[in-house]
């Protein structure tokens, strides 16, 4: 069986609150032994404080080998004695000799390293559960009718310039599939109207150019009577 829970703290006291008298042991000064211990103790950890404090100002990685690199080229560094070709260009005979010395290439210390640390991708938590699917059934007719989707056609926009039938349009518009269209009455009071305006405003027009007919006429009659008189 599981342990038994603590019990719960007491609540504090007013006994607790007032002042006692210690014990000798308790106020005791501590011994040499106690003294070198807490003193190794302290010293260990402010040397690990340090140690740490210190390592993190330290050149890591291909900066301290390029430091060692620099620090050890004059050790690498090689004299080659040879003697060179008669018959090749540029042969010197005063010069049957010659010294050369290699020298290591000299490494930047601040330059950043050329290789890359990539991260594998990490595996899957858990096994993928494999999804389930019915087996295909064949549509008919009707079921591949209902499930037909048209295009996507903009009445906005036509940038390919495209010539699209006004069928096509309307059936991707979709307002042909809806089958509340109604027709407001007042549609046929403005047709009314409209037409009634329209055979005033010939009326006037017609009336308009009988008086003007009318004006010419007896305009002309009347030049003809001065003509006449004069004559």
């Amino acid at each position: 069986p599981p342990p038994p829970p603590p019990p719960p703290p007491s609540p504090p006291r007013h006994s607790d609150l007032r002042g006692f008298r210690p014990t000798p042991s308790e106020i005791a000064n501590p011994t040499p032994e106690e003294e070198a211990d807490t003193a190794s103790r302290t010293q260990r950890a402010l040397a690990s404080l340090v140690s740490a404090k210190v390592s993190l100002d330290k050149p890591t990685g291909s900066a301290i080998a390029a430091a060692i690199d620099s620090a050890t080229a004059h050790e690498r560094t090689e004299f080659i004695r040879y003697t060179p070709n008669e018959n090749a260009p540029g042969y010197n005979p005063n010069a049957a000799q010659r010294i050369i010395r290699m020298v290591p290439a000299q490494i930047d210390p601040m330059q950043p390293p050329k290789h890359q640390h990539k991260k594998a991708p990490r595996g899957p938590a858990e096994d993928f559960v494999p999804v389930l699917h019915a087996p295909p059934e064949k549509l008919s007719k009707e079921e591949r009718e209902a499930w037909n989707i048209p295009a996507c056609i903009s009445n906005w926009k036509n940038t390919r310039g495209y010539t699209i039938p006004l069928d096509k349009r309307l059936a991707a518009d979709g307002r042909g599939l809806r089958d509340d269209a109604t027709i407001n009455a007042n549609f046929a009071v403005l047709s009314e109207s409209l037409y009634v305006a329209e055979r005033q405003a010939r009326e006037e027009v017609r009336t308009r150019a009988a008086v003007q007919k009318r004006l010419v006429l007896s305009e002309r009659e009347r030049r003809e009577e001065e003509l006449r008189e004069l004559a």
